[in-house]
C-alpha cells in the first residue's frame, strides 16, 4: 500500500503537466494555421528561370584627332616676324588641347612646315598638308599665302592668313584674312593723318615705300584706288627687299620731291633701315613716317633704336598688358614657353588665329562628324559660319560676311612714344574696297 500512494501522485502531475503543454504541440498537427514564412501547401509551378542581363558597356568617346597645316616662317628673312608667330600659334593649340580637352573633345593634331619666307617652298608645304589630310591652313604671312593660294583655291582647301593682301582675298575664293588686310592699313593710316595730323593747305604730299611682294603692293593697291578720292598727292612709289641694307638712294630721291608723309609697308627689318636712313638724311624728324602692321611691332623699336621715336604705324590687336580676356592665359604661356616674346604683338596675332582655328573647328564638328569632315565641309560648317566670335578681346571680332572675306575688320593707331607703341586712335572699321572692281587689279 506504500507503493500506490507515490505512484498516483506521479501520475497526478503527469496528467497536469500534458495538459498544459497540449496547446503548444497543437502546432504541429496541422490544426493551426501555418505562419506565413511557410511555405505554402498547394505545391506551385516554379518560375522559368531568367538569365542575367548583362550590364550595358558606356559608349567610348570619340576622340578622333583633327588636322590642321600650319605654314611658318621660323626662319629665312623674315623670321623676325615668323618665330614669335609660329610660338604663339603652337601655344594656343598646346592651351587649347591641355586645358580645354581639344575641340569638343577632340585634340587639334597640327602638321606644321618652316616655309623660310620662300615662295617655291611654300607651293610644296601646302601641297603636303593636303596630302597629309589636313581640314585648313594657315600662313603668317600674305607672301606665303599668295604663293599658296592657287593649289589651294583650285582643291576647295580653306585657309587663312594672318597678315594679309588684297590679292589673297579678292575675288573672295576659299582664302581668307584673319585681319584688316595691308590695304586697309593704308586707308586707316590716311584716315588718321588727314583728320589729326595735316594742318598745311591742299592735298598733302605722300611717299610710299614698299616691300616688293604682297605686303608692299596691298597698300599701293589701296592707294591707287582711294586716295585722289580721299585728297591725298602720291608724289613716289619706291619698293625695296626684304634683305636691304641701305635705302640712302630711294629715300633721297623721295627728299627731292619734298614729301609731307612717308609711308612704309614691310617687315622689321627694312623698315628699320628706312626709318634710319631718312634720320641719316635729316628727313626726320621734320616728315611724317607711317607704318603698316606687318612692320609695327616691339621688333622695329628694338632694331631701330629711338631714331624710331614718334614714328605711327597701324595694327590690329590689342596692346600687352590690356585688360581683355584672353590676356592672362597667353600672357602665362608666353611667359612660360617662350618668354623671349613677351611684348611683341606678333605673339598676339598668332595666339588670336590659334582660337580662331578652334573656333572654327568647334563650329563644324557641331554640325558634322569628325569621320565625315572634308576641307569643304569644315568651310562651310566651319569658316562661314562664324558670326562675332570674340577672340579674347585680342583684336576685333571675327564674321564671315558673304563678299568679303576678312574675318576681323578694325585697327587701331600706335605711335612709339618713350620707345613704348601707344595707341593713338580708337577702334577703326575698315570699310570693304572691292578691288576686283578695278581693270587694274592684279594686272
Amino acid at each position: 500500500m506504500r507503493l500506490k500512494k507515490p505512484l498516483k501522485m506521479a501520475l497526478a502531475v503527469s496528467l497536469i503537466l500534458a495538459t498544459a503543454i497540449l496547446p503548444f504541440l497543437g502546432g504541429c498537427t496541422g490544426e493551426e494555421s501555418p505562419p506565413e514564412s511557410f511555405p505554402p501547401t498547394e505545391p506551385t509551378t516554379p518560375a522559368t528561370p531568367t538569365t542575367p542581363s548583362t550590364p550595358e558597356t558606356p559608349e567610348t568617346p570619340d576622340t578622333t584627332p583633327i588636322k590642321v597645316g600650319f605654314s611658318i616662317c621660323y626662319t629665312g628673312p623674315a623670321a623676325e616676324k615668323g618665330r614669335p608667330m609660329g610660338d604663339a600659334k603652337l601655344d594656343c593649340i598646346k592651351y587649347i588641347n591641355e586645358e580645354l580637352g581639344g575641340v569638343n573633345g577632340h585634340p587639334i593634331e597640327v602638321i606644321w612646315r618652316d616655309n623660310e619666307y620662300d615662295a617655291s617652298k611654300a607651293v610644296n608645304i601646302v601641297n603636303e598638308l593636303m596630302d597629309n589630310g589636313c581640314l585648313m591652313f594657315t600662313t603668317n604671312a600674305s607672301k606665303m599665302m599668295a604663293a599658296s593660294m592657287s593649289a589651294a583655291n583650285r582643291a576647295e582647301f580653306p585657309g587663312f592668313t594672318v597678315f594679309s593682301s588684297p590679292v589673297c582675298t579678292h575675288p573672295p575664293q576659299h582664302i581668307y584674312g584673319q585681319m584688316p588686310d595691308y590695304g586697309d592699313d593704308w586707308a586707316a593710316f590716311a584716315t588718321y593723318y588727314l583728320e589729326n595730323i595735316w594742318d598745311g593747305e591742299g592735298m598733302p604730299k605722300m611717299a610710299l615705300h614698299l616691300l616688293n611682294n604682297p605686303t608692299g603692293s596691298g597698300a599701293s593697291d589701296a592707294a591707287t584706288a582711294k586716295a585722289d578720292e580721299m585728297g591725298i598727292d602720291i608724289v613716289a612709289v619706291e619698293e625695296h627687299t626684304a634683305t636691304t641694307i641701305s635705302e640712302m638712294e630711294s629715300l633721297t630721291r623721295i627728299k627731292a620731291l619734298d614729301p609731307d608723309v612717308i609711308y612704309i609697308s614691310s617687315t622689321p627689318q627694312p623698315t628699320s633701315i628706312i626709318v634710319q636712313n631718312a634720320v641719316q638724311l635729316e628727313m626726320y624728324p621734320g616728315v611724317t613716317i607711317g607704318c603698316g602692321h606687318a612692320s609695327f611691332t616691339s621688333v622695329l623699336v628694338e632694331l631701330a633704336g629711338s631714331d624710331a621715336e614718334g614714328v605711327y604705324g597701324v595694327y590690329p590687336t590689342v596692346n600687352w598688358g590690356d585688360d581683355v580676356p584672353a590676356m592672362a592665359k597667353m600672357t602665362e604661356y608666353c611667359q612660360m614657353l617662350h618668354p623671349e616674346d613677351y611684348g611683341n604683338m606678333d605673339y598676339i596675332t598668332s595666339w588670336a588665329e590659334g582660337l580662331i582655328v578652334a573656333e572654327i573647328l568647334r563650329l563644324a564638328t557641331e554640325n558634322v562628324a569628325v569621320a565625315d569632315l572634308t576641307p569643304q565641309l569644315v568651310e562651310e560648317y566651319g569658316f562661314k559660319m562664324l558670326d562675332n566670335f570674340s577672340v579674347g578681346g585680342l583684336h576685333g571680332p571675327v564674321s564671315y560676311t558673304p563678299g568679303d572675306n576678312r574675318l576681323s575688320k578694325s585697327v587701331r593707331v600706335f605711335q612709339v612714344q618713350e620707345g613704348d607703341l601707344v595707341p593713338v586712335s580708337d577702334w577703326v572699321e575698315a570699310p570693304l574696297i572691292k578691288y576686283e572692281d578695278y581693270e587694274w587689279f592684279s594686272q
